[in-house]
């Protein structure tokens, strides 16, 4: 794909993305995505001859049809209407982890547009790189949702993609297996899905282990690396060296789809991984260097401040703004600190502890093995 006159990055949001809550209750905040964007404004890193903002279109019912199944959809409409039941339930609407709220089928649709919006302007070369923190529902199914998720964005926009390219590949670095992602595409070898996320052992949604690895066309591309609690950044970029970057290379993906969850983070309360998200940045600098059109969205991140320093790193480093140290400037022009970072964006190193290295290490490294053994020679690696 050619991105000659493209502007280099896109960030798609629109403030009516932030008049939308989850019920108080959960610990989702949709209004990250528009704090991101405030936090980038104030930095300046909006605006520049590479780099652009554009607000979404809602994603149309045909659009979400290409995944959902319309007696779902109709059966979501009606619950954010009031009218509930056996089928909505058994849709996995109104359980603690997806209740039923106002808007919630024009938050999943706007949002799902905007990450649509990012595809489309990906395949038209207007942009080359294209960040919607809004998006990332991979828990959704055909008809059903789960895990805060109703409406599968990632899945749809891949489905887009793969219309007309000929490989997409999915990169998911988000705590939670990308199972919603990866039973879409199982079965099919045209979009290749890599899950980075703590053990299913252990965290929710209980799958991607290192056995789940596509079945018939499909087979060796899924791909699930289950990772252990306290999983720390040197150990998790080594994972990602031997595992992630040959694959890209031997798969040869057209574009690459990035969800950037930031729960893996150490201060995450939904989680138990120990990065920072400077681990994030490295991932992101490394898949850069494939020179692929990148969509990359937004995903779980339940600390709110580390999550929005995250998103607001991420897209630093997508414009290729590499060093993340941005002041925060707060009320009066004071420079901000937090826990987390010495004023700017990028997070302080994490030393892991003698005993947290015995116990992930080699565990990571046995994880490591088993993926390369079951995938790699199915893509003449060794």
């Amino acid at each position: 794909m050619s991105a000659e006159g493209a502007t280099r990055a896109v960030f798609i949001h629109s403030p009516e993305l932030d008049e939308y809550a989850y019920p108080a209750d959960l610990p989702l905040v949709t209004r990250r995505a528009g704090l991101t964007r405030e936090m980038l404004d104030s930095m300046g890193l909006l605006t520049g001859d590479d780099r652009a903002e554009l607000a979404p279109a809602t994603a149309t019912r045909e659009a979400l049809e290409t995944f959902h199944t319309p007696r779902y959809l109709d059966t979501l409409q009606r619950a954010e209407q009031g009218h509930t039941g056996v089928d909505s339930l058994g849709m996995g609407l109104g359980t603690s982890d997806c209740p039923v709220f106002e808007g919630i089928y024009g938050y999943s649709a706007l949002a799902c547009g905007a990450t649509l919006t990012g595809a489309k302007l990906i395949l038209s070369n207007e942009a080359r790189i294209a960040f919607n923190p809004s998006g990332g529902y991979h828990h959704a199914f055909p008809e059903r949702a789960a895990g805060f998720c109703y409406i599968n964005d990632v899945a749809i926009s891949c489905l887009e993609l793969a219309e007309h390219v000929n490989r997409v590949l999915f990169l998911d670095v988000d705590v939670h297996h990308a199972d919603g992602v990866q039973d879409a595409f199982y079965d099919r070898s045209d979009v290749m899905t890599i899950s980075l996320h703590e053990t299913g052992a252990l965290l929710f949604p209980g799958t991607g282990f290192e056995r789940d690895i596509g079945v018939g066309e499909g087979t060796g591309y899924a791909v699930n690396l289950p990772l252990p609690p306290g999983t720390y950044d040197e150990t998790y970029l080594k994972a990602f060296e031997a595992v992630v970057l040959p694959l890209i290379g031997a798969y040869g993906p057209d574009v690459i789809v990035l969800e950037l969850g930031m729960d893996a983070l150490s201060r995450d309360p939904l989680a138990h991984l120990s990065l920072t998200n400077n681990a994030h940045a490295e991932i992101i600098r490394r898949v850069l260097e494939f020179d692929k059109p990148i969509l990359a969205t937004g995903g779980g991140g339940y600390h709110v401040g580390s999550t929005v320093r995250g998103w607001a790193l991420a897209w630093a480093v997508l414009c290729g703004e590499d060093s993340g140290h941005y002041p925060q400037i707060g009320p009066g022009g004071a420079v901000l600190e937090t826990a987390d970072g010495h004023g700017g964006l990028r997070d302080r190193v994490l030393v892991p502890q003698p005993e947290q290295k015995r116990t992930v290490e080699p565990s990571v490294d046995e994880t490591v093995e088993a993926v390369k053994k079951n995938v790699f020679p199915i893509h003449g690696l060794s």
